[in-house]
């Protein structure tokens, strides 16, 4: 194992190294959600740069497993979201949520070109440039979670998560696909 000094570890963290608080998030809302894009940015509080995970598949060969490399699955997509008080983000979600399904009735959007569209986080720098931007492909809010109100939270601004299902991300940045 080689020593390395101080000098030669900073020399390989490009940049200072990625910070987790230097992002963008682009909810891209339908129009009957009345969603605000540009508001929407400001207020994500935290987000996750995406899960992927190939599922692995034994197959027992003479006494012993053998593994097979299977499908792929991508982790759901969450995001929390700071609360004003006129709690326009989270209306648009639940406007959204509402169209694809009804509160009241089973009834709702069943086309997905109707309630599905592309949304994307990025990864910046020091700078604010963006370093890798991943793109959610076919999203749509699946939980827009709770709200905690409680008389020992005074001092805190109200947040709450928000789920989001897609079909497959891509990273526009390097060209995965």
């Amino acid at each position: 194992m080689a020593v390395i000094d101080i000098s030669t570890f900073k020399s390989k963290l490009v940049g200072g190294g990625s910070r987790p608080n230097l992002y963008q998030v682009i909810i891209n809302f339908p129009a009957y959600a009345n969603g605000d894009t540009e508001l929407t940015s400001f207020l994500v509080k935290a987000s996750k740069l995406p899960a992927s995970n190939i599922a692995n598949i034994d197959v027992p060969y003479r006494g012993r497993m053998v593994g097979f490399a299977g499908d792929r699955s991508f982790d759901d997509w969450e995001i929390t979201v700071y609360n004003d008080t006129t709690m326009p983000i989270r209306n648009a979600f639940e406007r959204w949520m509402s169209n694809i399904n009804k509160h009241n009735a089973n009834t709702g959007l069943s086309n997905p070109r109707d309630y599905q569209l592309d949304m994307n986080v990025s990864q910046l720098d020091k700078s604010g440039t963006i370093t890798k931007t991943y793109v959610f492909r076919n999203a749509y809010p699946i939980k827009v979670g709770e709200i905690v109100l409680s008389y020992d939270q005074a001092t805190a601004v109200e947040e709450f998560p928000t789920t989001i299902k897609y079909d497959y991300w891509q990273d526009t940045t390097n060209g995965i696909e």
